[in-house]
């Protein structure tokens, strides 16, 4: 049903720019006839989607079998310490992302509890990822050289001529988002005496290690794409469609003041609505800006709630209104920024589709720190992504004048 899927939106595409040649030829009666048939496949397309989502909304709420992840957990540490890699397919990278806040890890004893001098392996303080990895849309694309997002960005507008002669209705317009592969490597160093480690918590303890390391760098091209001057993966800051079309929205002259937030809130989404499903994603220097800002009589605007689980976001009680947030060090501070930053973003996550190209790979190289007597713990995955969405995150800017 993903080969099926993938093979009706490659048909679609090919309908939607037959389409467009009819329309620039002035073909009105073609042009309808190929967008009917677009709307055909719409549903078909719509369908299979559905069947998609509930297949892997089993498979990524599926529990874990103890047994069976303690057979799977010893058999990949016996291959991790004899130098050999360990893949993870896309779907099971996805539901390890997707489980991720939810699951008790081996390390912390819900398998096999490790024994002898050095098991405990302390991590840092707020040795937290970013949230918006879990949060975007995600698609596994194994097999692909790139996927092709069609997306509307303007739709037929019906046009008033009473007593007159009728004139055709505005044309929609719309928009193909690519997402094409592009090798991200990741890197994580451990002391060496996490070989004390009973098995599955060595195992365990690289897994999670070597997950952190690929959502750290995927939550920051998320925001920034992969920081090439002709991007393989764009992220929400410079999405663009095929044509070369700016994807997100702008919020130009952003200023720390009391009226960002409701800027914010009011630029998203469209001229009859307000964006449902928004969060705001942002330093933590500017949390803490909005957080000290103050009224006439000294007391806040604003009143910041960290959520209880997860201390990487909260929620923002603006007034009557309560605005989501994220904090990632990815984003560049408003707070002192120069003139013409790109900071924040504020947008609905599943606007933007991740990419997983195939299988993630770990292994363990006991050469690269060896006179400091750290492990490299070194992961390699193809990933890609683009906003799908027209407008589907308004990113501030920070004024002329910083």
């Amino acid at each position: 049903m993903r080969r099926k899927l993938i093979e009706l939106k490659s048909q679609r595409t090919t309908l939607l720019e037959n389409a467009e040649a009819l329309l620039k030829e002035g073909k009105q009666a073609e042009y309808r006839a190929e967008m009917e048939k677009v709307a055909n496949m719409n549903g078909e397309i719509s369908d299979v989607e559905k069947l998609l989502e509930e297949q892997d909304r089993k498979f990524m709420e599926r529990g874990k079998d103890p047994a069976e992840e303690k057979d799977k957990a010893l058999e990949r540490a016996d291959i991790l310490r004899k130098g050999g890699e360990v893949k993870f397919s896309a779907r099971e990278t996805m539901r390890d992302v997707y489980q991720a806040s939810k699951q008790t890890t081996l390390a912390t004893g819900s398998i096999v509890q490790p024994t002898g001098a050095g098991s405990n392996i302390r991590d840092p303080l707020g040795n937290v990822v970013c949230s918006v990895v879990d949060e975007v849309y995600v698609q596994d694309l194994t097999g692909m050289g790139a996927y092709l997002e069609p997306y509307v960005i303007s739709e037929i507008k019906a046009t008033t001529n009473a007593g007159k002669a009728r004139t055709a209705s505005t044309d929609p317009t719309f928009g193909v988002a690519k997402i094409a592969p592009y090798e991200l490597n990741v890197t994580s160093f451990v002391d060496r005496n996490i070989n004390r480690l009973s098995p599955a918590s060595y195992y365990e303890k690289i897994h999670g290690m070597a997950m952190r390391a690929m959502k750290r760098q995927i939550a920051a091209m998320i925001f920034n794409g992969d920081g090439q001057s002709s991007p393989d993966m764009f992220g929400v800051k410079n999405a663009k469609n095929v044509a070369g079309g700016t994807i997100f929205k702008k919020l130009e002259n952003a200023k720390l003041d009391e009226n960002l937030l409701t800027e914010l809130f009011f630029a998203y989404g469209g001229d009859e609505t307000l964006g449902a499903n928004a969060k705001l994603y942002l330093n933590k220097k500017d949390l803490l800006a909005i957080g000290k800002l103050r009224n006439g009589d000294k007391e806040r605007i604003f009143k910041i709630i960290p959520e209880g689980g997860n201390p990487n976001r909260g929620t923002i009680v603006d007034g009557g209104t309560v605005i989501p947030y994220v904090i990632s060090s990815a984003l560049t501070a408003l707070d002192g920024a120069g003139a013409t930053i790109q900071t924040m973003v504020y947008g609905d996550p599943m606007n933007y589709e991740l990419g997983l190209f195939g299988d993630y790979t770990i292994r363990v190289d006991e050469s690269v720190k060896a006179v400091e007597r750290m492990y490299a713990i070194l992961g390699d995955v193809m990933v890609g992504g683009n906003l799908i969405v027209d407008k589907g995150f308004v990113v501030a800017t920070s004024g002329a004048g910083g």
